[in-house]
């Protein structure tokens, strides 16, 4: 069985980091998705695929892995970059382009 183990990513619905730090262990899907023909829903018969497991060290989730001998993936999360800005520099002389509405 596959399982994938990563971070989630910072939502844009947020300000803050929340949940960031908790590394998720996922089971990948292995059943095709149908669609009911009758109320037009999308079902799977493999319901490992609603399953999340929390941990809180990258550590933690490959021992579980490797425990239960699931052959597993980490993503590792991307570096954010972080430029800080200025109101003031909207109207700098060594701004390239012009200030206008």
């Amino acid at each position: 069985m596959q399982v994938k183990i990563f971070q989630l990513p910072k939502t844009a619905m947020q300000s803050g980091r929340a949940n960031t730090k908790r590394w998720a262990l996922e089971f990948e899907q292995t059943a095709a998705r149908q669609v009911e023909p009758l109320m037009g829903w999308t079902s799977s018969r493999d319901t490992r695929q609603q399953l999340r497991l929390w941990f809180d060290s990258e550590e933690e989730a490959v021992a579980y892995a490797k425990k239960h001998n699931y052959m597993y993936s980490v993503v590792r999360p991307v570096e954010r970059s972080f430029r800080p800005k200025a109101y003031a520099d909207n109207f700098k002389h060594s701004r390239l382009g012009r200030w206008t509405h």
